[in-house]
């Protein structure tokens, strides 16, 4: 598999897990820093100087392009542009080089979340097309994947695309992200929820019982007493506002201002915040994950956590997990399980 915008590998731990031997393209220095620790396959560099000839055995596409321009928290200049992005979708398709048109975007990053398709096109028109591609991304960009859907139909590719929430997968942290899986040889399926939703006020027990109850902020992490987790931002300046989780609640999505957040005791004594291995376990990456380099919480939180990650990769692939050894294998060590437990398939398997 080749991941592409990889950052410190999200994707990358969930390919171990699934014994899928991984390579990731990322051009952040310090999530490359990370990745080294963690003996992942790095190229490091920009993902529009490098192409499908450059890794002509791939047989799965994956990635996560940057999100800042479209997320909430961000700029919006992705979401004003979207119309011209869907419209690049198109002419891409077709042929066109639209590339001096998406380099006269407002923010660079904002094209980015073209590069997988260029990669797909390339790679069939090489003839080496990838039998899967798996893409992730926050929710406004659900219609890019959309516009994605009918390029890769017309090249032979079933497709499913959606929006998943991480803790209906087991991850301990309320999160929402646009999917898109696709398979030139089977019919892929976006994965089932496992677990039930979060809903404030609501009992973890309430809602349909054939799904596992949510997991917490305590489950998670190795914190003997409860807690709650008060932010210090989304609250406009009112601290009245500020939202608050109990550890016996999924954590508010992870980002990188999460070692902002005040943890309190339950009489209100001050805790310490989350450290980083601790911010990386609310993402469900191994405890003793070797975070390296400067700005790690904003390393983590970009990631997409390898928990759901895992669930996304069997579904594109046709597999079907066991919830109990994705459960050990979240909360084995990653020294024990970085180099997967199967031998990655070939292209002709």
């Amino acid at each position: 598999m080749v991941d592409l915008f990889a950052g410190p590998g999200g994707l990358d731990v969930a390919a171990h897990w699934l014994g899928i031997r991984v390579h990731g393209v990322e051009w952040d220095a310090d999530a490359c820093e990370t990745r080294r620790a963690a003996g992942l396959g790095t190229e490091e560099g920009d993902v529009r100087n490098v192409g499908p000839a450059d890794f002509p055995d791939t047989t799965i596409l994956a990635g996560g392009p940057p999100c800042q321009t479209y997320t909430m928290a961000g700029t919006g200049v992705g979401r004003r542009a979207l119309d011209e992005v869907l419209s690049f979708v198109k002419r891409m398709a077709v042929g066109e080089d639209v590339d001096t048109c998406i380099a006269g975007l407002d923010d660079e990053r904002t094209g980015l979340v073209l590069q997988p398709l260029r990669w797909i096109l390339e790679a069939n028109r090489l003839g080496i097309p990838y039998d899967a591609v798996v893409l992730e991304q926050v929710p406004a960009v659900l219609p890019v994947w959309e516009a994605y859907r009918e390029v890769l139909e017309g090249l032979g590719y079933s497709v499913d695309v959606g929006v998943l929430k991480t803790e209906q997968f087991g991850v301990p942290q309320t999160r929402r992200r646009a999917i898109l899986v696709a398979n030139r040889n089977l019919e892929p399926r976006l994965p089932m929820p496992t677990h039930r939703e979060y809903r404030k006020g609501v009992s973890r027990s309430a809602g349909d019982q054939a799904l596992l109850p949510w997991n917490t902020m305590g489950d998670a992490l190795d914190r003997r007493d409860p807690f709650v987790v008060i932010s210090n931002y989304g609250s406009g300046g009112d601290p009245r506002a500020r939202g608050r989780r109990t550890s016996g609640e999924p954590a508010a999505t992870v980002t990188g201002k999460i070692s902002r957040n005040r943890v309190v005791a339950l009489d209100q004594a001050e805790l310490e915040r989350f450290s980083n291995a601790e911010a990386g376990q609310l993402q469900t990456f191994p405890a003793d994950y070797p975070w390296s380099g400067r700005a790690v919480a904003q390393q983590i939180g970009n990631a997409i956590p390898p928990r759901l990650a895992a669930q996304v990769l069997a579904a594109a692939l046709g597999v079907e997990l066991d919830a109990g050894l994705l459960d050990s294998a979240v909360a084995s060590s990653w020294r024990d399980t970085r180099y997967g437990v199967h031998r990655p398939a070939s292209r002709t398997s």
